[in-house]
């Protein structure tokens, strides 16, 4: 959600109705339908997805999203054609993501690079295509690679206290691959790339306000970040369900909020 309303902030003039109407597509159908193919072919038993205690995926589940697929690539059609081959991509990648006999989360660096393209770069592009109204050239590369960047320093942290369940699934993650002291580290390499590409845009712009608002929002988020790592340092047992559930509650809530602020400064203060 948080790409959804940067996407929003490079539009000079929204076109609201459509940006609802993309809003029901991806949040209500298409994402819900992704965790669920997920979880469907992973057969959870641990904690995953802020759910302690899973419980066992039915058959059931996997026509339910099926059917959501099918209603979000309908939607998004209608609403334009365009935006309908964007979701359809979306929703073929996020099945071979977790598809057993492809499985591209298995791969580390394949199962991020499908994960932040995905996410990041084609969410921006589809919300910011459907908002605007403009040809597909006219969408701001500088946006798509902060995308790209925002969602590549979140997504690693949320695998962190994965590991012996992804192991014993055959799947190796980046945070994997990184350790957990590593994947700390990465995730804020990435932060700090997306927000020297922020920088740049918005100085740019001639908005260095909007990017200093954006900053304050970013402050409890660097706080428990900085929290949370410092208490993973003593303690690698540290890096658990709760902390990470808590983590991201954190930097989705407050993320949102300074998108939609400065969103809502922009198109009616």
């Amino acid at each position: 959600m948080p790409v959804f309303w940067f996407a929003l902030l490079f539009v000079n003039t929204v076109q609201w109705l459509n940006v609802l109407l993309i809003f029901i597509i991806i949040h209500v159908l298409m994402y819900p339908a992704s965790n669920a193919y997920n979880s469907y072919m992973d057969k959870d038993t641990d904690s995953i997805g802020g759910i302690a205690q899973p419980l066992l995926p039915t058959k059931q589940l996997f026509y339910v999203s099926v059917f959501m697929d099918v209603l979000a690539v309908i939607g998004a059609f209608w609403l334009n054609v365009s935006v309908g081959y964007c979701v359809l991509v979306y929703i073929i990648f996020s099945r071979l993501y977790s598809y057993r006999s492809i499985r591209l989360k298995k791969y580390p660096v394949l199962g991020f690079i499908t994960v932040v393209l995905n996410q990041g770069g084609l969410i921006f592009f589809t919300v910011y295509k459907v908002a605007s109204l403009q040809p597909a050239v006219s969408v701001p590369l500088i946006g798509i690679v902060i995308a790209i960047l925002l969602i590549g320093g979140f997504y690693p942290i949320t695998q962190v206290y994965q590991h012996a369940a992804d192991k014993a699934d055959g799947v190796t993650t980046l945070s994997m691959l990184l350790g957990v002291r590593g994947t700390f580290l990465f995730c804020m390499v990435m932060y700090v790339l997306a927000f020297l590409g922020m920088w740049y845009y918005f100085t740019s712009i001639g908005a260095i306000h909007t990017f200093i608002t954006i900053q304050l929002f970013f402050v409890p988020v660097l706080v428990y970040f900085f929290y949370w790592m410092h208490l993973v340092w003593k303690d690698v047992n540290d890096a658990n369900f709760k902390q990470t559930m808590r983590m991201n509650w954190i930097a989705a809530t407050f993320t949102n909020m300074a998108f939609i602020f400065v969103l809502i400064q922009q198109h009616i203060g």
